[in-house]
């Protein structure tokens, strides 16, 4: 039998390794964003043209932009970057600049940045010729402001999305020791995102959305869309699509979740991975919680509570990249990415029988061949049935009162 001190030596032991991994894989070059001459970029380089909300403070330099720090109201941004030719990277990867400025030649490089107003957006949103159709990223933990703007860059070229590419950025420090900060930053900025996509429903050039999270930015999409079924009775139709990649989330609190969110949900995907080794570390900071990311669908109760909640779930444990921690395989895998572009993000469900996967990558699907924007069962309490139905209630808020509050950033 293992006395308590050794157990808990061993646990400390376990920490500092993973900690180490953490080390290893989200170090990242600093002062990126300040924009190239445009004469710098070979006539091969490809580009990426986002538009960028966040709730972090603006760091006054123009190789940041944006800080760790937490902004007191929503900011907005127009940024273009380009990626190397196709010739000279490999699909899933960044390729960070090793010195200043970039290279665009060999390096993710900023071309061109520019703070928007409320009534730019519109304009931007009314030219975007991808149909209306929306694609919102959040980033996870350990992010800095960099790190979401050349990540989702990469997504979207590589998954070769017919999306308008918006990113929402909260305030991560980008530092490993700051987990507690971070989960506090995505809880601060609920009522932002949350607002934030109530501006994108309320749109008319805005047809459909979907919204892919990734780690810790799960908890704070999962807590928006809540709070949004709460506040206005449901959540928006326009809202086709969440996709949760390696989710940072309480199995228990997700389904308390669930419940509150009501019956009109969109359809969600999860991607799941029992070597995702992040999400252990954030398991030992939690309690011994087992994380959304890290079931295996295949095994009860979740297998049975999958199924009738209309959840797809697909099991990437098997499949293999360069990522260290097993966390940002959804991204860095080509064919988990150019899944997400060309079916998911395109308005198709995503299910057992048409994922295509197996073979390719060993994936797994699990879930049931549902409508979008529907849920299967026509009654069920939770994804782990353990959880209540709550009542609801309505608000509403019009666009310039959502993206012009000096409180976009508050948490009620």
């Amino acid at each position: 039998m293992i006395d308590a001190n050794t157990f808990v030596h061993a646990l400390k032991r376990r920490a500092i390794l993973l900690c180490a991994l953490f080390l290893a894989g989200c170090a990242t070059p600093v002062e990126v964003l300040a924009p190239v001459a445009e004469r710098t970029v070979p006539a091969d380089a490809s580009h990426v043209s986002m538009l960028v909300a966040t709730s972090r403070q603006p760091s006054g330099d123009p190789g940041t932009l944006f800080s760790g720090e937490r902004g007191r109201q929503l900011s907005l941004a127009a940024i273009d970057v380009s990626i190397p030719p196709d010739a000279t990277r490999h699909s899933g990867t960044v390729q960070w600049p090793r010195r200043l400025p970039p290279d665009p030649r060999k390096d993710f490089a900023v071309t061109r940045v520019e703070a928007m107003s409320v009534p730019q957006v519109r304009e931007w949103l009314r030219k975007d010729p991808h149909h209306g159709r929306a694609l919102v990223f959040v980033h996870g933990f350990n992010n800095r402001f960099s790190d979401a703007v050349f990540r989702f860059a990469q997504i979207v070229h590589d998954s070769q999305a017919d999306v308008a590419p918006i990113l929402f950025t909260w305030p991560s420090r980008g530092r490993l020791l700051d987990y507690v900060y971070d989960r506090e930053s995505a809880n601060y900025s609920r009522t932002a995102f949350e607002r934030g996509l109530k501006a994108l429903v309320l749109d008319p050039d805005v047809k459909d959305i979907t919204i892919l999270a990734h780690s810790m930015g799960t908890w704070l999409t999962v807590e928006s869309l809540r709070q949004m079924a709460i506040r206005e009775g449901n959540i928006p139709s326009k809202i086709k699509n969440v996709i949760l990649a390696s989710p940072d989330l309480d199995v228990d609190v997700f389904a308390r979740q669930w419940t509150e969110m009501g019956t009109k949900r969109p359809k969600f995907t999860i991607f799941v991975s029992q070597d995702d080794k992040a999400l252990a570390a954030s398991r030992l900071l939690s309690g011994g919680i087992t994380r959304v990311g890290a079931i295996n669908p295949a095994e009860e109760p979740y297998r049975s509570a999958i199924e009738q909640a209309g959840i797809t779930v697909i099991d990437l444990t098997k499949l293999k990249t360069g990522d260290k921690l097993n966390h940002g395989k959804f991204a860095e895998s080509p064919e988990i990415v150019q899944l997400i572009g060309k079916r998911i993000a395109t308005g198709q469900a995503m299910t057992a029988t048409n994922a295509g996967l197996g073979s390719t990558v060993g994936a797994m699907v699990l879930g049931t061949a549902n409508v979008v924007g529907t849920v299967a069962a026509k009654s069920i309490s939770a994804p782990l049935d353990m959880i209540e139905q709550r009542p609801e209630s309505t608000g509403k808020a019009s666009v310039g009162e959502i993206l012009q509050s000096n409180e976009e950033a508050q948490v009620d």
